[in-house]
C-alpha cells in the first residue's frame, strides 16, 4: 500500500509531512470550518457559507496551507452521499401530498427555467459552437442552479412566524420536489455524457434503476419495518441503514450509470416513512456527517476554488450568472404559483424563497467537474453565486413581507 502524502503549502513551496500528514490536514479543516461556521451563524447565515469560506482560505487562493488530494476527494464523496441520504430520510411525504399539483408545477418550472437561463449564460460566455458537448456542458451548469436550499428560507420564515402559512407549506414541498427533479436530470446528463452509450440506452438504464429502486425499496422497507419494532433506537439499525445507503449509491453508479448521490437520496426516501426509526437514524447520520464528512466536503469545494487565477471574464460571468440564478427562480417559481391562483405577493414570496442554493448545488458542481462536463476554472464563479444567493435570500424574503408586517403592526 502506497504512502498517503498530504502536501502543506506556504506560498508556492510545498512541505511533505509524510504518511501522517493527512491527520493535520483533517484537523485544520475541522477547526477552520467550525470557526467560520460559527461566524456565519452569528450573522444569521447558514454554516455552509462559513465552511466554503474556510476552504477558500485554506486553499491556494489565500493561505495555501492545503491542496486537494485523493484521500480528501474520497472522503468528500462519502460526505456527499451521507448528506443526500439524510436529505432523503428527512423527506416529508405527507407534505408532498398536501400541496400536491401546485408544488409540482412550481418545482418543475423552478428547475427548467434556471437550466435554460444559467445554462444559456454559460453558453454565451464559453460555448464553442453548435455541438452536442457545448450544449451538454451548458446544461450541467444550468442543473447546478436548478436545486434549492430551503434551509435558509425555513430559518427566515420561522423567524417571521410564517413557516406554517400557505407560502411556507408550498415552499417546503416545492423544494423537496425541486431536488428530486434536479437529481433525475443530473442522472440523465451524467449518462448521456458517456459518448460510448446511446441516449436510448441511458433512458432504459434510468428506467431500470427506478424499477430496481422500487423493488429493493419495497423489500428493504418491510425488512426495516420489522427490525424497527424491537430495535428502532438501537445503534445497529443506523449501521444497517448506512450500509444500505452505500450499497444503493454503488449500484446506481456501477450498474445503471446513475449518479451515486441519486442512489443515496432514494435510499433515504425508502426509509423516510418509518417514523419510529427515521429520527434516530437521521440523528446518527447527522452526527457523523457534522463531525467529519461534511466539513471535509464543503472545505474541499473551497480548496478546489482558486480565486488567485480568476480573470475579468470569469468575474463578469459570475455577475451575469448570479443575476440569472436569482431572476430565473423568481420568474419560474412565481409563474407556477400564479397559475395555481396564488396572489401576486405570495407568488413573489414563493419565487424569492426558492432563490437560495446550497449543498445540492455544490454536489452537482462537483459531479460535473468529476465527469469532465464543468470546467474547473469556472468553479470560483459558481461558488461565489451560491454564497451570494444564500446571503440575498433572507433579505429579499423579509422585504417581500415588509408591507404585511407593517399592516399587522
Amino acid at each position: 500500500m502506497g504512502e498517503i502524502v498530504s502536501p502543506i503549502f506556504h506560498g508556492k513551496r510545498a512541505f511533505n509531512l509524510g504518511a501522517y500528514g493527512y491527520l493535520l490536514a483533517i484537523a485544520l479543516i475541522l477547526l477552520f470550518t467550525k470557526l467560520f461556521g460559527i461566524a456565519s451563524a452569528k450573522v444569521h447565515m447558514p454554516q455552509v457559507v462559513g465552511a466554503l469560506v474556510a476552504g477558500v482560505l485554506l486553499g491556494p487562493s489565500c493561505l495555501g496551507l492545503l491542496e486537494e488530494s485523493d484521500f480528501l476527494t474520497k472522503v468528500s464523496e462519502i460526505g456527499v452521499i451521507m448528506l443526500m441520504f439524510t436529505a432523503g430520510i428527512d423527506t416529508d411525504i405527507s407534505e408532498l401530498k398536501k400541496t400536491g399539483p401546485a408544488a409540482l408545477l412550481i418545482a418543475t418550472l423552478g428547475v427548467f427555467v434556471p437550466i435554460l437561463g444559467c445554462g444559456g449564460a454559460y453558453y454565451l460566455f464559453f460555448g464553442t459552437g453548435f455541438n452536442f458537448q457545448a450544449f451538454l456542458n451548458s446544461a450541467f451548469v444550468g442543473v447546478v442552479f436548478a436545486a434549492t436550499s430551503v434551509s435558509i428560507t425555513v430559518e427566515t420564515l420561522n423567524e417571521m412566524g410564517k413557516i406554517k402559512s400557505n407560502v411556507g407549506a408550498t415552499l417546503l414541498a416545492a423544494a423537496i420536489i425541486d431536488d428530486i427533479i434536479g437529481i433525475i436530470v443530473l442522472s440523465v446528463l451524467t449518462g448521456v455524457s458517456d459518448k460510448s452509450v446511446s441516449p436510448l440506452l441511458v433512458t432504459f438504464k434510468i428506467f431500470l434503476f427506478f424499477t430496481f429502486t422500487a423493488v429493493v425499496g419495497f423489500i428493504v422497507y418491510h425488512l426495516f419495518k420489522r427490525i424497527a419494532i424491537h430495535h428502532s433506537h438501537n445503534r445497529r439499525i443506523a449501521v444497517w441503514a448506512l450500509a444500505f445507503c452505500l450499497i444503493m449509491a454503488y449500484c446506481a453508479e456501477r450498474f445503471f450509470g446513475v449518479a451515486d448521490i441519486t442512489g443515496a437520496y432514494f435510499a433515504g426516501v425508502i426509509l423516510c416513512n418509518l417514523t419510529n426509526m427515521r429520527q434516530y437514524v437521521a440523528k446518527k447520520m447527522t452526527v457523523a456527517s457534522y463531525l467529519f464528512f461534511s466539513p471535509i466536503f464543503f472545505a474541499g469545494i473551497g480548496l478546489r476554488t482558486n480565486l488567485s487565477g480568476i480573470t475579468v471574464k470569469i468575474l463578469f460571468f459570475a455577475v451575469i450568472l448570479f443575476i440569472m440564478a436569482v431572476v430565473t427562480k423568481v420568474i419560474g417559481c412565481g409563474i407556477g404559483a400564479r397559475l395555481f391562483k396564488m396572489s401576486k405577493k405570495d407568488s413573489l414570496r414563493v419565487g424569492v424563497g426558492m432563490v437560495a442554493r446550497g449543498e445540492v448545488a455544490l454536489m452537482v458542481a462537483q459531479k460535473g467537474i468529476t465527469s469532465g462536463n464543468i470546467n474547473p476554472d469556472i468553479l470560483p464563479a459558481i461558488v461565489l453565486c451560491i454564497i451570494l444567493a444564500a446571503l440575498i435570500t433572507p433579505i429579499l424574503l423579509k422585504l417581500s413581507y415588509k408591507d404585511k408586517t407593517k399592516s399587522a403592526a
